[in-house]
């Protein structure tokens, strides 16, 4: 687990605030469920023989003798919320969420103990629309971003019915090579060996080459399905490949699963993920509602923004007000607060020191804008404005125009050194 510095959180602001913004787009409403869950939550959900549940979920007793758990995924929170608040009562809902999570694994580039998701589910739209819309909120939200190594990869599980045919394949299949199967593989042979598909162990993936392919069990209406999630694709342009193995780790999945994967971050290339789970919020105690959904982990997002994003402006200070004297320290307050009141964000010299002193600390602010009180100025009755981050020319403005006047130069672009001849 880690913290995240003051040097960090602007990038981290950032990112959240254009989040936000996409799901304002896409009409998506924010909800913030807990972090501690009752672990059967999980466990009704996720699936027993997950790794998450197996393995990485922080569960413990609490003082009323109940076993919880620090949330590892907030999807079935999510379904929880809206069945227990009536959000999917004869209605639909489209929510998103942003926060941290935990998992007790190996931590890795990007990826810690507590870790942060944002994620959108789209709870009560059986279509694939609804599925085609979430890969246009991720592409324009990479769009947004300037990300730009990311593909999208996309299956389909089909039916109940289809699956439990190709479990039964499948199964029959691994269980000829039990043997040489990973201990985990053999583990999950029994009860879900779809979960095998996920084996990153060398030998078991060789044997998976010459397994069944889901594709010879899945019916027309499944097609259907994924055929028209391609159409949409197409209609608006978004690239994609079609992994045949691919699952997704969680065992509420249905039809529809997709990956978007960067080859940037090692070996872990899956930055969003998701699919349909139209059985989840029947299996947590709700009328039977179709849904489909992704996360996306923030700390890779951020990651392949700082490798690839477009220029960010960071700094979070417009003016910074050095002043000098008793009376030039009253008129710099007055003065800052004006621009607050303006929207701008503003920095008071505190300490005292020279002007020198303080035009250092002005440029290493960040500001765009050094506004100078002393004597000179207080006598003038107009305040001197620097461009600290143009060509740097200095310029007197009286004092009942000063913050008009910021307000307005700060909607410009800096002006350059250059001189035309």
């Amino acid at each position: 687990m880690n913290d995240i510095l003051p040097d960090q959180t602007a990038l981290w602001r950032h990112v959240e605030r254009i989040i936000a913004d996409t799901c304002d787009a896409y009409g998506y409403r924010e909800i913030r469920p807990p972090l501690l869950e009752r672990t059967e939550l999980f466990k009704r959900s996720i699936g027993e023989q997950t790794d998450i549940v197996e393995k990485e979920m922080y569960t413990f007793v609490d003082n009323n003798g109940e076993s919880v758990t620090l949330r590892p995924e907030a999807t079935a929170s999510c379904v929880r919320a809206g069945i227990e608040h009536g959000l999917l009562h004869n209605r639909q809902a489209k929510l998103w969420y942003v926060g941290p999570m935990f998992r007790h694994e190996k931590p890795q580039k990007g990826r810690y103990r507590q870790f942060h998701q944002f994620g959108i589910e789209a709870l009560g739209w059986p279509g694939p629309d609804a599925d085609a819309e979430l890969q246009m909120f991720a592409a324009r939200l990479f769009e947004n971003l300037g990300v730009r190594s990311v593909k999208l990869e996309i299956n389909t599980l089909g039916s109940n019915a289809c699956r439990a045919a190709y479990r039964d394949a499948l199964r029959d299949y691994l269980s000829r090579y039990r043997d040489d199967l990973d201990e985990d593989s053999r583990r999950r042979l029994e009860r879900n060996p779809l979960r095998v598909l996920d084996s990153k162990i060398e030998t078991t993936r060789k044997i998976l080459a010459d397994a069944p392919r889901l594709t010879a069990f899945l019916d027309a209406d499944s097609f259907a399905h994924f055929d028209r999630l391609r159409d949409y694709l197409d209609a608006v342009g978004i690239e994609y490949a079609v992994n045949e193995r691919l699952v997704r780790g969680l065992d509420y999945y249905t039809s529809t699963v997709f990956e978007w994967v960067t080859e940037r971050l090692g070996a872990q290339g899956a930055v969003c993920a998701g699919g349909r789970y139209d059985g989840l919020v029947e299996q947590l105690g709700g009328r039977p509602t179709p849904a489909t959904g992704f996360a996306l982990g923030i700390e890779r997002l951020l990651e392949l923004v700082l490798m690839e994003g477009r220029d960010v402006t960071l700094d979070d200070c417009d003016v910074f007000v050095a002043s000098l004297g008793d009376s030039a320290e009253l008129a710099g307050a007055r003065l800052a607060e004006a621009l607050r009141s303006r929207g701008v964000n503003v920095l008071c010299n505190f300490g005292g020191g020279g002007f020198k002193k303080q035009l250092k600390r002005a440029d290493a602010s960040g500001a765009r804008f050094a506004v100078i009180l002393g004597d000179d100025e207080l006598a003038g009755q107009a305040a001197s404005v620097k461009d600290l981050r143009g060509d740097g020319v200095q310029t007197s403005v009286p004092f009942a125009e000063l913050d008009a006047h910021i307000a307005r130069e700060l909607q410009r672009p800096p002006a350059t050194s250059a001189v035309s001849a």
